[in-house]
Parts: C-alpha cells; structure tokens; sequence
C-alpha cells in the first residue's frame, strides 16, 4: 500500500494530504517499466554473453576445432602449391630447355579454373560471413591446384615422349651433385652477382661453390669425355668434360686430378679432389655448367638426386646473395 503523503499549508497551518494527480501515476508507472524492460534487456545481455547452455558450448567447441582443422587444411595445400610451384620451374628452367622446348607461361598454367556448383551453393548458403570465407577460400584453392597439376601432367606426358627420342642423350646431361651434399649444407654460394671474397665489390660469380674438406671426392655430374685437367690460372686444378649435345662442365680449385684429358667418364666416377688451389680462400670446389660456350645455372641441374622439397631448399640457398670462395 502507498504511502500517504502531507504537507503543511501555511495559510491554514494545519498538514494537509498530497494529492496524487492522474499524470503523475501515469509517468511514475512508465519510468516503473521502462527500467525494468532495460534491466531485462541488461541481463539477457550478459546471460547470453558469460552463460552458455550445453548445447551452445559444445557448438563452440566444435566450431574452434573446424577453424583448427581449417588452419591445418589450408596449410598443406600451400605446402602442395610450394612443391608444385618448384616442379613448374624445374619443368620450365631444367626439362624444357634440355629438350629445347617452349616453356608453359604462367597465364596457362592458372588460366581457366571456374567456380564448380558446390562453389556456388556455398555462396547462397545461409552460412555465417566468416564461414563462407572458410570454405570458399579453400575451393579456390583446391580448384587452381587441381589446375596446376592437370597442365603439368599434359607437360610431363609431352617430355615422356621426349625422353624416349633422346634417351641416350639424357646420361650425358649434368643431373648430380658434384660432391656428395646429403644434408644439403655444402652450398655455400650461387650463379650470379656475388660479393668478391678479397676485393669486396659485387662480381658476376659463373657457377656454385660447395665447400667441403680437403680430399673430398669430386664426381663427374653426367657421362662424358674429359676435355682438360690441368691449373688454369684462377681457377686453380680444374676438369672440363664435354657431355657433347653442347653441355661442358667444370670443377675447380681441385687439389688433384683422377683424370687426364680423353677419359671417358661416366656419372658418378670419381675425377679428382677437393681443394683450394688458384684464386680461393677456403677449400670448395667451384662447379660451372656451360651450354653453347656460356654459363648457365648448375642449380637446375641437381634433378637425379633431389626430392621436390630439397630441390627447393637448394633454390633458396642458391639464391642468398652472400660472398663466393673465389
């Protein structure tokens, strides 16, 4: 029950009772509701935000652990699109220019992945904004490697038949190593602008020095004859072998020979040695791979003996620009 209310009228100094007017019960009444509908809206706020039902935590849970699985989905398919992208090189910079063929240019190897049904009904699905970007986003990517990999299947198809036309040409092509590099820790510096080891100034470097311990084997890297052995000048002992189909290859800074000039050696045989004989500041054998009388990039030529993975791994170490050994 309300309390009554008086208040004292001076004219006839007794108490007299508060009338309560109509208006006033009305806007007592709706200040009354308005704060109690923001209470319960307050409420419901936080009900809904720090108090989850079972069945809500258990799709939160399982949410997280979809966009867990996701992260991990979405990093092996960039781990295949890496490989896939080393193939595609050593297809176009290694297969194709030994069989003197037009590489496949990028625009064809992306062109004409197309968005499939699935794609679509994704996009008209009611799914959250987040969601959808999930799982399209990996569409697109599974849709341009499937791609990827049909145009390099058509490319190996179309060597396949080259290589049946020139088998024997393919022992005498430089495809190993020329010093055993299992852990791949020997490359020490790569084809190109390098930094010169004594004069401090950027020098075009014509080949890819593996340093190694003095008397480290050194293997002739493909099938052919011997065409020097002998000091020559910077280069210190070095070994020339012509592969013939135009290919010569040279080891240098040797510290001695195995071979004379007319051997016939194949791949994998023994030539000589590691060390530091010429222009050198640490034992190493400085490799070259000449096509037509120019030097060319050994790198694309390590292909006997390199899984996709390695191969990438010596295209990122050939690539630092760092000082050579001679």
């Amino acid at each position: 029950m309300a309390r009554v209310k008086y208040y004292y009228d001076t004219e006839t100094c007794k108490y007299e009772r508060v009338k309560v007017k109509t208006s006033d019960i009305i806007l007592n009444l709706l200040g009354f509701l308005t704060l109690s509908v923001l209470i319960a809206i307050g409420l419901t706020f936080l009900l809904g935000k720090y108090y989850k039902s079972d069945k809500e935590k258990v799709l939160l849970n399982e949410n997280e652990k979809l966009k867990e699985f996701y992260s991990i989905l979405s990093n092996r398919l960039d781990q295949v699109d890496g490989n896939l992208a080393s193939l595609q090189k050593r297809d176009n910079n290694v297969y194709r220019l030994i069989f003197e063929a037009s590489p496949i240019p990028t625009s064809v190897r992306v062109s004409g992945v197309k968005n499939d049904k699935a794609y679509e009904k994704i996009l008209k699905s009611g799914l959250a904004k987040d969601k959808k970007e999930l799982i399209t986003n990996t569409f697109k990517k599974v849709n341009q490697l499937k791609r990827k990999m049909y145009v390099q299947t058509k490319s190996y198809d179309e060597i396949i038949k080259m290589v049946k036309d020139k088998s024997k040409m393919l022992a005498h092509l430089p495809a190993i190593q020329p010093i055993s590099n299992k852990q791949l820790t020997r490359l020490t510096s790569g084809f190109g602008m390098r930094m010169h080891p004594l004069y401090k100034v950027a020098h075009f470097h014509p080949g890819i020095d593996f340093a190694a311990p003095y008397n480290t084997p050194i293997y002739a890297t493909a099938d052919g004859v011997v065409k020097r052995s002998e000091y020559m000048g910077g280069y210190g002992n070095t070994v020339d072998i012509d592969h013939g189909y135009n290919y010569v290859t040279r080891y240098a800074h040797m510290a001695s020979f195995k071979v004379k000039p007319g051997d016939k050696v194949k791949r994998g045989q023994c030539i000589g040695y590691v060390g530091s004989t010429g222009f050198s500041t640490a034992p190493h054998v400085h490799y070259e791979v000449l096509k037509n009388g120019k030097q060319i990039d050994p790198v694309y030529f390590f292909f006997n003996d390199l899984t996709p993975e390695e191969y990438e791994k010596i295209l990122k170490l050939a690539s630092i620009k760092n000082q050579s050994l001679s």
